[in-house]
Parts: C-alpha cells; sequence; structure tokens
C-alpha cells in the first residue's frame, strides 16, 4: 500500500513535466503578417504595413507601373528561445524572387512569385529578432517575362513562424510538407491509398521513431490506423511509404466532394511523445481524356464546365485574404461550375482547399508565357517552379491535371525570321525537360498546354503533352464566330486521337457601352452575350471537346492594356468587384440542371435612352421551358426560350417600368424582379443635352457624369447626324478623360455634321482625339482595333453655322496625340439648324463626339 502511495505522489510530480514535454513537441505555426515595415529601392522612408502586401497598386493608374527592388522588415521578440525545436521561416509567396536575413545573416533566397518556400533559421534565431526581405518583379531568368496580366511585386501571401521538435516531418522539400498522398488505383469497389512521409532528424543522435496514419472517412469515422517503425540517423531525411486499401470507397466528385481525412503523426514509440502532426484530406476519383469521347470521371462522360480565374481584386491587388479566395470559388461553383484552369500560375492554398471541398475539378499550371528566352538560368527556375507546384497542391484531389506553358509562340519569331529555329529548339527543349520532370512528380495526373490560334504547336513537337488546351478567340480577335466551329473540326479531322480541352475563349464588355447591333470589338455588353451564345451551344454538344474553362471568371488588372476600359482585361463574367454580370446566368442556365433559372438580363443596362414607341429588347436567361414577361403589372405574354434565353422585344414608358419575368419549374412559380427607366430621348427646346458617340453604334453612358452619348447615325430631315464619312476605332488608351471610348470611335473625311434644332443661342462641344500616334499594343491583341494611322498629320478647318471656330487645325497641336480634345463653342443658330462643316486641308479631318445644349 505504501509503495503504491509512493508511485502515486512520483507520478503526480511527473505529470507537469510530461505535459510540458508533450505541449514543447507538438509543431506549433502562427502568422506573422503584422508588423512589417516596407520601402521601395526608389524611395528612403520606410512606411508601416501588414502583409499581405503589394507595392504595384500603381498598376491601377499607369502603364508602367514599378517594377525593381523593395525592401521588407520585421522586427519580434521570442520570450523564450526555443531549446532543443528547429524553427522555419515559411513564406506562402513572394513576387517574383526574395532574398533572406535573419538578424544579419543571410538564411536563403527564392527564385519565383507564385509558390511558397521555407527555410530552417534555427541557428540564427534569438530573443531579439529582425527579419528582412528583399523583394524584386524584375528578374529576367525567373518566369513570367511577358504575359498578359500584371506582375504584382510584393510578399503578397501569408508569413508563417513554424517551430517543431528535432524529429519532424520534413519541411524543406520545396515548400512542402513532406507528406504526399496519391491514390494509384480507384474504382467502386476498392480504392488504394500510397502515403509517403519524409522524416528528419536534426537531433545529434539517432532516432527510433513510429509514424502513424489514421484514416477517417468523410462521415469523420476512423477506418484504418497504420503504424510503421523505423531508424533514423542524425542529421538524416528518411523516406517510408505506407500503403493500404479502402473498401467500398465514397467517391469524390464535384457533385459529391467527399473528402477522407489523414492524420499523420511522428512519435516516440518508448515514451509515447507525439512529435510531429500534419492533416490533409484526399479523396477518391479516377478520371481519363479521350480525343474521341472526352472527359469521364469515375467511369462516366462528364463535361468539364469552368473559367480562368485570375486572382486580383481592387483596390488590394494580389494582396488577398483567405476568405477572399474561398469567395471566389463559392461563386463560380453557384454559378453551375464543375472546373477551374488556376490561370496562370499556382494560387493560394487557401483556392485549392476549396476547390477540394466545395468540388471544383482544376488545372494548375506555371507561367511559361509567350516565349521561351535565351537567359541563363531560365530553364532551371521554371522546372524548380514546375516541381514546387506540384509537390506544394500534390495532395489536393481536385487537381486533375498540371500545366506549363501557355501560348508560348505568341511572341516568338515567325518561321521566317532567322532566328526561329533556335527559339523553336530551345522551346521544344524545354518543354520536353519540363514534360518529363512532371511525370517524375506525379504519375497520376494529366500534363495539359494551352495553344493559341496556330497549328505550328503540333508541327513542331509540342504536342507531348496528355492534353491539348486550345485559346481560341475567334469572333472577337480574329475572323467570324462560325470560324471557331470550323477550327475545332478540322483539328479533330487532323487529330482525332487526341484530347482537345477549350482552354481560353471571351469577349470583352464595359457596363458603359451598349448596342442594338453589337460587333466585335465594341465592347459592349451585348456583343459579349451574342459571342458567348455562340460557342457554348457548340462545346456543349460537341462529344470530343472535353469541356471548357472560359476567359475570364474576373475584369482583371492588366497595367499594359488599353482598349475601352484602360489597365483591364474586361472579359470577365463578373466585375472585378465580383458583382456578376447579366451574362453570367447564361452559364447558370447552361450548366446548373438542379435549380430553376431566371434573369432578366438588363441589370447591366437599366437606364435606356428613347422613343416610346420604340422597341426595346428585354433578354431573360433561363433553363425555364416558357417564361411570361410582366412590364407594370401587364402581361407581354410568353415565350419558350431556346439556347437557355429569349429576348422580348418591348415598348416602355418614360420613366420607371418594374418587369417580372415568371415561370414554371416542376410546379414550383420562380420569378425574377427589376426595375428599368426609360429615358425620352432629347429635346433641344426644352433645353435637354444632345450628346452623339460619333462614330459609334454604341450607346456610352458616362459612370462620372450619368450622361448618355448616343449611337451614331445618318443625317435626316428634322432629327440629327453625319454627312458622309467612314466609322474607324482604336484600342489606343486615350489621355486625360474617364470617357476614353468616345473617342476611340469616330467619324472621318465627314462633310458636315448637322442637327435640326430651333433658333437661338447653342453650347456645341466638340471631342476628338488624335491617335495617328497610336501606343504599341500587347501581343495578345493581335494586331485588332488599332487603326489610329487612317488620320495621320491631319488638318482641317471648322465651321459652325456659318462661323468659322477653328483654323488649320488639329486636335493633335502642341505635341497632344492621344489625349482627349474637347472644346465648346457659343453659337447662333438662325436657321433652325446647327451644321458643323470640315474643310480638310490635310490628311482626313475627324470628329469622335458632339454634344448640343440649348442656353
Amino acid at each position: 500500500m505504501k509503495i503504491m502511495t509512493r508511485l502515486k505522489t512520483k507520478l503526480s510530480a511527473l505529470l507537469p513535466f510530461i505535459g510540458l514535454l508533450c505541449a514543447q513537441a507538438q509543431r506549433d505555426m502562427k502568422t506573422i503578417n503584422d508588423g512589417w515595415f516596407f520601402r521601395k529601392a526608389s524611395t528612403e522612408n520606410w512606411q508601416p504595413v501588414n502583409v499581405p502586401h503589394t507595392y504595384n497598386l500603381d498598376a491601377y493608374s499607369q502603364r508602367n507601373y514599378y517594377m525593381g527592388k523593395a525592401f521588407y522588415r520585421k522586427s519580434f521578440v521570442l520570450p523564450d528561445v526555443p531549446q532543443g525545436k528547429r524553427c522555419f521561416l515559411k513564406i506562402d509567396a513572394a513576387s517574383k524572387a526574395a532574398d533572406l536575413t535573419l538578424n544579419g545573416q543571410k538564411i536563403g533566397s527564392h527564385a519565383g512569385g507564385y509558390s511558397a518556400f521555407t527555410f530552417d533559421i534555427t541557428p540564427y534565431i534569438q530573443k531579439n529578432n529582425t527579419i528582412e526581405i528583399t523583394v524584386d518583379n524584375s528578374r529576367k531568368d525567373i518566369t513570367p517575362i511577358s504575359a498578359d496580366f500584371t506582375f504584382w511585386g510584393g510578399i503578397y501571401r501569408d508569413v508563417w513562424l513554424i517551430t517543431t521538435s528535432e524529429q519532424h516531418f520534413n519541411l524543406l522539400n520545396h515548400g512542402s510538407d513532406g507528406i504526399f498522398i496519391s491514390t494509384p488505383h480507384v474504382d467502386e469497389k476498392e480504392a488504394t491509398i500510397e502515403i509517403r512521409s519524409e522524416i528528419t532528424n536534426d537531433a545529434t543522435e539517432k532516432a527510433t521513431l513510429e509514424v502513424i496514419h489514421q484514416i477517417y472517412d468523410p462521415q469523420g469515422k476512423l477506418q484504418q490506423t497504420l503504424k510503421q517503425l523505423l531508424s533514423v540517423k542524425a542529421g538524416e531525411t528518411q523516406t517510408v511509404r505506407k500503403t493500404s486499401a479502402i473498401g467500398q470507397p465514397q467517391l469524390w466528385s464535384p457533385e459529391s466532394p467527399r473528402l477522407y481525412e489523414i492524420v499523420t503523426t511522428l512519435r516516440n514509440p518508448k515514451t509515447g511523445m507525439e512529435l510531429d502532426r500534419s492533416t490533409h484530406k484526399t479523396g477518391f476519383r479516377w478520371f481519363s481524356f479521350d480525343g474521341e469521347k472526352g472527359f469521364s470521371l469515375n467511369g462516366k462522360p462528364y463535361k468539364l464546365r469552368g473559367v480562368n480565374r485570375h486572382q486580383d481584386q481592387a483596390p488590394v491587388g494580389v494582396a488577398l485574404d483567405d476568405e477572399a479566395h474561398r469567395r471566389d470559388i463559392r461563386l463560380i461553383k453557384e454559378m453551375g461550375c464543375n472546373f477551374i484552369r488556376i490561370a496562370h500560375y499556382p494560387q493560394d492554398d487557401a483556392l485549392v482547399e476549396a476547390c477540394d471541398e466545395m468540388g471544383l475539378l482544376a488545372w494548375e499550371e506555371i507561367p511559361i508565357i509567350n516565349i521561351v528566352p535565351d537567359t541563363p538560368g531560365y530553364d532551371d527556375n521554371c522546372e524548380t517552379n514546375l516541381t514546387e507546384m506540384i509537390r506544394q497542391h500534390y495532395n489536393h484531389p481536385s487537381i486533375i491535371a498540371w500545366g506549363y506553358m501557355n501560348e508560348i509562340l505568341l511572341t516568338a519569331p515567325g518561321p521566317d525570321r532567322p532566328e526561329w529555329p533556335a527559339c523553336r529548339e530551345r522551346t521544344v527543349k524545354l518543354a520536353q525537360r519540363l514534360e518529363k520532370t512532371l511525370k517524375q512528380e506525379d504519375p497520376y495526373r494529366a500534363s495539359v498546354m494551352a495553344f493559341n490560334m496556330t497549328n505550328l504547336y503540333n508541327e513542331i513537337g509540342l504536342d507531348l503533352v496528355d492534353v491539348s488546351g486550345w485559346n481560341l478567340y475567334h469572333g472577337w480577335y480574329v475572323g467570324q464566330l462560325n470560324d471557331f466551329n470550323r477550327w475545332m473540326e478540322d483539328q479533330h479531322a487532323r487529330y482525332p486521337k487526341r484530347p482537345t480541352i477549350i482552354s481560353e475563349w471571351g469577349a470583352g464588355s464595359d457596363r458603359r457601352l451598349h448596342s442594338k447591333h453589337p460587333k466585335a470589338f465594341d465592347f459592349s455588353i451585348e456583343y459579349q452575350q451574342t459571342y458567348v451564345e455562340h460557342y457554348l451551344p457548340f462545346i456543349e454538344g460537341t462529344e470530343y471537346i472535353s469541356g471548357c474553362t472560359y476567359w475570364n471568371f474576373i475584369d482583371f488588372n492588366v497595367a499594359a492594356r488599353q482598349e475601352s476600359m484602360p489597365r483591364v482585361n474586361n472579359k470577365g463574367l463578373f466585375y472585378n468587384d465580383r458583382t456578376p454580370k447579366d451574362v453570367s446566368y447564361y452559364f447558370k442556365a447552361m450548366w446548373r440542371k438542379d435549380t430553376p433559372v431566371l434573369h432578366i438580363a438588363s441589370r447591366d443596362w437599366p437606364v435606356r435612352t428613347g422613343d416610346k414607341n420604340e422597341k426595346h429588347p428585354v433578354k431573360i436567361y433561363t433553363n425555364l421551358d416558357e417564361v411570361e414577361l410582366i412590364i407594370n403589372g401587364k402581361s407581354i405574354g410568353k415565350q419558350r426560350p431556346a439556347n437557355c434565353h429569349t429576348v422580348f422585344n418591348v415598348t416602355l414608358p418614360y420613366g420607371t417600368s418594374t418587369l417580372k419575368a415568371q415561370g414554371d419549374k416542376n410546379g414550383q412559380m420562380v420569378e425574377d424582379v427589376m426595375v428599368l427607366r426609360l429615358d425620352a430621348m432629347p429635346d433641344l427646346a426644352k433645353g435637354d443635352e444632345l450628346a452623339i458617340n460619333v462614330g459609334s453604334d454604341c450607346a456610352f453612358t458616362s459612370d462620372v457624369s450619368g450622361l448618355t452619348w448616343l449611337p451614331d447615325q445618318p443625317y435626316s430631315k428634322g432629327s440629327w447626324g453625319y454627312i458622309e464619312g467612314k466609322a474607324r476605332s482604336t484600342t489606343s488608351e486615350i489621355e486625360n478623360t474617364t470617357d476614353g471610348p468616345l473617342y476611340q470611335t469616330w467619324r472621318e473625311n465627314l462633310r458636315a455634321y448637322q442637327i435640326d434644332a430651333p433658333s437661338g443661342t447653342y453650347e456645341v462641344e466638340l471631342l476628338m482625339a488624335d491617335v495617328s500616334r497610336s501606343r504599341p499594343q500587347l501581343a495578345n491583341l493581335l494586331g485588332r482595333g488599332d487603326d489610329g494611322q487612317a488620320i495621320a498629320d491631319s488638318r482641317f478647318n471648322i465651321t459652325i453655322c456659318g462661323r468659322r471656330v477653328e483654323t488649320d487645325f488639329s486636335p493633335a497641336d502642341g505635341g497632344h496625340y492621344r489625349q482627349a480634345f474637347r472644346r465648346r463653342y457659343i453659337i447662333q443658330n438662325k436657321e433652325n439648324k446647327i451644321d458643323v462643316l470640315f474643310e480638310t486641308l490635310k490628311g482626313k479631318c475627324h470628329l469622335a463626339g458632339i454634344k448640343i445644349r440649348k442656353l
């Protein structure tokens, strides 16, 4: 009895110590995102910031944003410097190169702007610490070097401080945590799971360790416990594998994203002390790509339906919190997608985790874009970045394909150029090297590359990937809409066994621009709708096309872009703030069969100008069989949609009208309601402003003034319009204005512009811009929309109502090329008409806009 009492006493004394050991032994992770200081290399002043952070918010306002070095510094105190522990610093991303020092000692460098990296800082850590990180987004030996997106500089993802015991899972394997889970065989009856673990012993003595894997099913029930012993020498990292069979696996799919959880523990088998722990989720699924049958998932035909996703959002650039990434996946999923192309670079862990949990198949890639340069170290860095991406995201069941090149011949010299053979050779050589690395790293997923509109990819040996992705923009950058169908039919006829996917397709849209006669590159909301309504049915109805990813989920920042919205690629289905465009509901109506979809597609055009006897189109996107439109309580009638949409052409009263669309889905009444306003055509006699978007079929509504500039038209008696002349356009940015599209279209060689109006005193405002010296465009535009040279060196006289207002004039006088010219004149109209006459002296006269107001 006394002996037992003494044992209890000693055990009680030891328990706090054992508990302390266990607490110290477990891994500890925390972010150290707060309390940083930052400065650019070009400045001296440090400013306080938190990370995530980017130093390129200037990309929102200027084409030539800052590219160069910047410095980050953080000081912190450790109350107790860990003894017998290892300390690691992990940075989830710093673009695009980083050099790190801790307490004045260099701890490492990293090349690559989109993947994580980890350093062992144990030798340098002390009670008072200062981390200094130099970031550089200008390096030319690190991809990307050319692309249609901004290269955001900064530490724009999380920074972690990690402590572990001296025996731990390997944290120095290319930013991964040293545990890799694969499912080499899956069917409905049985699945094989293989867990590869890397264990590091940083102690000075050999250690006997035990690795334990606990596998929980999607309902949280423990299914299996796998154990293995190993002996690890001092300073050694050892790899162990464990394979097991799972009977009757609950399969993962976008419709049922069932995830198993694997808890992997490293422990001292003698004391039972837990040394390290890591938790992962996995899903059991199998898939295949086929040149004739398309894609299949879990043994059944399955059309991939998705979008590409860039990661920026104003006003923070790419410095997003995790919840923003999860929000995007939720929006994409709600639209009906089952697939995402994570373009054009590895993205935040939070995003890929959300794909696993919400159910999106994924293609992830590294950003080798446009051309492979002849730059020392470039190829090595590309291979490292590919390895990092695969190892860091290896355990995510959502990922089915790894990619490594996008439109890689876009800016390459043509086959008729002397530089072509060398460029072709290094491009193919790098592709072969990366394909080999990819298959060595992960033999269970597909390799993929995105080609653009040339067959050269097939002819020079870049067809080595498992799946050919095609970036096709027929009916936007090139050709007509039907050329898309013909391209795919021709490719399939030539290469019938090759799996294909439409990796990009899209058209730009600007909510300020609307047209009843939309055409390519007018950037009207209506042309984007026309474009997608042509492409998507063909993709859906063509068996050999595995699926598609629309370009892009959002309007995203491209500092070098010009077009109707400078610094924005506006092909998104959502605006950059994640507000959906009307066109997104077309995809939802096509892809969501599990829920009724009914949307009046006029949110992007809620205010219109016209005559009350004029017919106005009201489009409805829906998956219902029949839709009724009710305006101000009165039924306009019912229509049966085709291709998931229908258009009611209606007359509207002036002022606001309440529109209600309704229909029945399996006995459930569905409705959508919105308010639309019709403004009367301007009446000059009443003091209204008549504003005309000369040279354009689009109405343009300024988001500053709210004024609508009406589409151009030929003159007819009693109205207004142009007399002679040809409509032209450009995509060059117009400076010193927020109403750029007004100046990007014009009418040249016009003889006159006439407005029939009552006699009186008027203010006449003329708009124009000389774009004869257009700015260089991104190669991605393929030369589309740049007609600026048509007005080179033009000079002319302007006469209004018989009075010469400009003599030997050009809007470029004083070197004001590509700048908005907007000048008002006070005119006496004595003949019930305002005529603006143009007399060409040199080149071609031109007019971009005209606004009339009676005083």
